[in-house]
């Protein structure tokens, strides 16, 4: 097993470990139905959808309303940990005045999207997700990654408190549609993944 599957596995299993925790502090999912399961699930995902509709005003206060008002938030993204809400907000701004702004006609398209509920109050989501749009010189381009979040239940409504983010190497879409030639050297600025 290589050192990134190695760090890929124990970072899984720290998130596992999180979950059964909560499972054990909150209650047996086991006891609710499977409508109830559902119901959650559902209720996950259109909260989810509609805080990332590129298509509506206040994307920023939008992602942002997926976290808890008060309380520790941690949140994993780009070799970095953040894990206080202010400090969230920082980076989602910073997101949105750096890369979103700049996206032409952006989709956010969720590619798959599991819900496991663990308790009444307890739920996992982890996504796989792509944005294609335009950058400022109308060039096809694509941001794609996926994403575990720890969803907990307060006041009636659901909160992430605990995530972790993994970012999909940014390549325009015309370098993916580039057939490359054995040994041959990407074109200036692009990385292969």
């Amino acid at each position: 097993m290589s050192i990134v599957s190695k760090a890929a596995w124990f970072r899984r299993a720290a998130l596992v470990g999180a979950a059964l925790a909560m499972t054990v502090g909150c209650g047996s999912a086991t006891t609710m139905s499977a409508g109830e399961r559902q119901a959650i699930a559902d209720s996950i995902t259109r909260q989810v959808k509609a805080a990332y509709d590129l298509s509506k005003p206040n994307v920023e206060q939008r992602l942002l309303s997926l976290y808890p008002p008060s309380g520790r938030v941690v949140s994993a993204a780009a070799g970095q940990v953040l894990t206080s809400r202010d400090s969230l907000a920082m980076g989602i701004k910073a997101f949105w005045e750096n890369v979103g702004v700049n996206m032409r006609e952006p989709k956010w398209i969720w590619d798959q999207m599991i819900v496991d509920v663990l308790a009444p109050n307890a739920a996992v989501m982890t996504a796989r997700y792509h944005i294609p749009h335009l950058t400022p010189r109308n060039q096809p381009h694509t941001l794609g990654g996926a994403w575990t979040a720890v969803f907990e239940k307060r006041d009636g409504r659901w909160y992430i408190i605990q995530e972790h983010l993994s970012d999909l190497p940014s390549i325009p879409d015309s370098a993916m549609a580039m057939p490359m030639a054995p040994g041959s050297k990407m074109p200036p600025g692009m990385k292969m993944p």
